[in-house]
């Protein structure tokens, strides 16, 4: 009982209803108020005490998509756009003459003896009903000696080599100390004052890029002659091909030969099922070529 009367349901709820005695107008509030019930009772609308709050009207969830420019990607505003850089290979073009693997182990100082290479040509040589024979004397600055039973060959073709500096290079993820990195231009090097020659990066490259320096004791690869590239040259095994079997640009320049080459041509790419994304493209590439 409050004041020698009967409670009303309806105060609890901190709800008016018609009452005996003058009416008192509530002090504003930013909240809206619950309209009176239209009916005396215990029983308050209960729909229209949640549209006073808010609560009835449905509540709408999206995804906002947030504009590039807000988080940091290319194309932000103020910032230059980085192209990355990649090769191309023509098959059909190249003839073994092993002109750019001379001239990459000079321009680099890569040991001048076998195995040690940055970019080397394989010959393929197709056999009717037999295992295709692969060879690469010397990485094929020694020539290519004759193929005996040369009768049952169906075809033979050179197939140029060298590191393919992936977009999710594997040598990058082994590395124990981050010795081996991706530049802003796509580029795969190694940094040799961090470099410990565990050889993580040698068993993990698929396509055998990688070797140890036999004096510095460092992981090894071609860099694209990334010291050249810096200045707006050639690498030098692109530089002195006399066939133009390799290409050598930035990926979305439309204007350079390289972009001509993949849009003109089937383009594959070695070990695709390794989703490695490699950014050294192939023309003209056989099924057999491993």
């Amino acid at each position: 009982m409050i004041c020698g009367r009967e409670k009303d349901p309806g105060e609890d709820r901190g709800i008016r209803t018609n009452l005996e005695g003058p009416e008192v107008t509530p002090p504003p509030s930013s909240t809206p108020q619950a309209p009176a019930p239209q009916a005396a009772g215990p029983d308050v609308d209960r729909r229209g005490f949640l549209r006073a709050l808010g609560l009835a009207a449905p509540v709408v969830l999206g995804v906002i998509r947030v504009p590039s420019s807000l988080w940091g990607q290319e194309g932000a505003e103020g910032e230059e756009e980085v192209l990355l850089y990649a090769m191309g290979l023509d098959v059909e073009k190249c003839i073994g003459c092993a002109r750019c693997v001379v001239a990459c182990k000079a321009e680099n100082d890569v040991p001048d003896e076998p195995h040690f290479f940055n970019t080397w040509i394989e010959r393929y040589a197709i056999r009717d009903g037999e295992e295709t024979l692969v060879e690469s004397p010397n990485g094929g600055i020694d020539g290519w000696p004759e193929i005996s039973g040369d009768s049952d060959i169906l075809r033979t073709f050179f197939v140029p080599k060298i590191c393919n500096h992936c977009e999710k290079a594997p040598c990058v993820q082994v590395c124990p100390v981050g010795a081996t990195f991706i530049s802003p231009e796509g580029v795969v090097l190694v940094d040799e004052d961090y470099c410990i020659g565990c050889r993580y990066c040698v068993q993990a490259c698929p396509y055998g890029a990688r070797w140890i320096h036999p004096e510095k004791h460092v992981a090894a690869k071609c860099t694209f002659c990334y010291h050249r590239i810096e200045k707006g040259l050639l690498p030098a095994c692109v530089e002195v091909c006399p066939t133009g079997a390799r290409l050598f640009g930035q990926l979305g320049n439309r204007a350079n030969p390289l972009e001509r080459f993949r849009r003109f041509n089937d383009i594959q790419v070695l070990k695709a099922h390794l989703n490695t994304e490699p950014k050294v493209f192939y023309a003209n590439l056989d099924g057999e070529v491993r």
